[in-house]
């Protein structure tokens, strides 16, 4: 039986219960209601770039493989053989043109379907069997501006409508000049002993952790230059369908100058007035600004460092991080290779930002499974401009100052909201204004 997230969740007063951060039924329930349900982040198009390129990932605890077909299709689809349930392919990317499950070499192509086995003769007096009911189990595949999107909800609305005006802001990052963006190849993995809303929460509005948990760290790179600097001046906090971006449009290349290379903050410099042009002047300070975002439930991005990054659930006490560096495809090698290094410097599992994060999350799990401890509310209610006007136009729901719940809030009304639906016809989508 499910359990009623709503009681858990009071996003108006800003009190959360602990118990969604570590209870196994919750943590299953999830996985039913949200992982099973939404469009997720799975690989950006230049990661599976020709035929018989593949990457494999998960969605929830879900294996899937991502491949280019010969028609130049991308498939999504599972990782588990019909058969016996098997994985057909271990190796996190490649290149390949069919894949052959271990155990009895039933083997696919890279659209999914089953090509053949062996002593296939074995099967024609099997009444019915029909090897096109035994393919790959494949999911719906939608793009945006170079990011894979797929789901195994036939039901789920577009990828457009899923997004909503949240593709105003993604393209700050995705859509400043005609050449696009690419991932530089190969992605970091790493585990952490933490629930995975940790760091989804984190990234869709908490630079407020910023000012202590990075202040030591961020000294190295920031010293000459006097440090932190965030405030609610000119800042804002975005959220769209459980998606949220905070920013910052006073101190526009902040994120990009933590990473201590003074050459890509000269690059984002060069490149502002043809961004201004492109997307007008307040997107043209989002690519590099104090600012991070995270589309609902588990794909997340810094802009700036430009690390782009998934919190894969295993259970409810551990998440798997995949994480990429995207670049402008115009970029040089060389800029490409200096954002390579920044990104490693600060946001990989040796950083010196990452791993503060990653300690905090976990303790802050652990912490929340002791029984007085779980029965105690989390404190979600930094609301410093209540009431305050916005004084530039920007899509979805827009709160002033950066340090603030606001997102966070909202990004636990829409866990909800996605926790108890029946169906799609239970959940709100805010109808694009943008």
């Amino acid at each position: 039986m499910s359990m009623n997230i709503k009681s858990l969740i009071d996003h108006e007063n800003g009190l959360i219960d602990r118990r969604i951060f570590w209870d196994n039924a919750i943590y299953q329930q999830e996985l039913k209601q949200i992982f099973a349900r939404c469009w997720h982040f799975v690989a950006h198009e230049s990661q599976v770039k020709s035929f018989g390129d593949f990457i494999t990932t998960y969605i929830g605890e879900d294996a899937v493989i991502v491949a280019r077909a010969k028609d130049k299709s991308i498939n999504v689809m599972l990782n588990s053989c019909p058969h016996r349930g098997n994985k057909v392919c271990f190796a996190g990317e490649g290149k390949i043109r069919s894949f052959v499950c271990n155990y009895h070499g039933w083997a696919f192509g890279l659209d999914g379907k089953l090509n053949g086995m062996p002593e296939n003769q074995l099967y024609d007096n099997t009444e019915g069997f029909d090897k096109s009911d035994w393919g790959l189990h494949k999911a719906r595949v939608e793009t945006y501006k170079g990011l894979v999107f797929a789901t195994f909800d036939e039901e789920a609305p577009s990828l457009g409508d899923y997004l909503g005006d949240f593709r105003w802001y993604m393209d700050a990052i995705l859509d400043i000049d005609d050449k696009g963006t690419e991932f530089i190849p190969g992605t970091t993995r790493s585990l952490l002993k933490c629930n995975w809303k940790y760091p989804a929460d984190n990234f869709v509005g908490d630079i407020y952790h910023a000012l202590w948990t990075h202040l030591g760290a961020a000294e190295s790179t920031l010293k000459s230059s006097g440090g932190i600097h965030v405030s609610n001046e000119d800042s804002y906090q975005s959220s769209v369908n459980g998606h949220g971006w905070e920013f910052s449009l006073a101190n526009n290349f902040g994120n990009a100058a933590t990473m201590g290379d003074k050459e890509i903050v000269k690059y984002l410099r060069s490149r502002e007035e043809k961004i201004s042009q492109r997307l007008g002047s307040v997107r043209a300070k989002m690519i590099g600004s104090v600012a991070s975002g995270a589309i609902f439930p588990n794909f997340a991005f810094l802009p700036g460092y430009l690390t782009f990054r998934t919190f894969l659930p295993k259970g409810p006490m551990e998440t798997e991080l995949h994480s990429w560096t995207l670049v402008p495809s115009e970029a040089s090698d060389e800029i490409k290779d200096r954002w390579r290094l920044g990104a490693m410097r600060t946001f990989s599992p040796s950083g010196i930002l990452e791993m503060d994060d990653g300690e905090n999350w976990e303790h802050a799990t652990i912490g929340n499974s002791g029984y007085v401890t779980r029965n105690q509310k989390l404190c979600y209610q930094m609301n410093p401009t209540k009431g305050e006007s916005i004084p530039i136009d920007l899509p979805g729901i827009v709160t002033k100052g950066q340090l603030n719940d606001a997102n966070q809030r909202l990004f636990f009304k829409r866990y909800a909201e996605f926790m108890d639906a029946k169906s799609w016809a239970d959940i709100p989508l805010a109808k694009p204004q943008f």
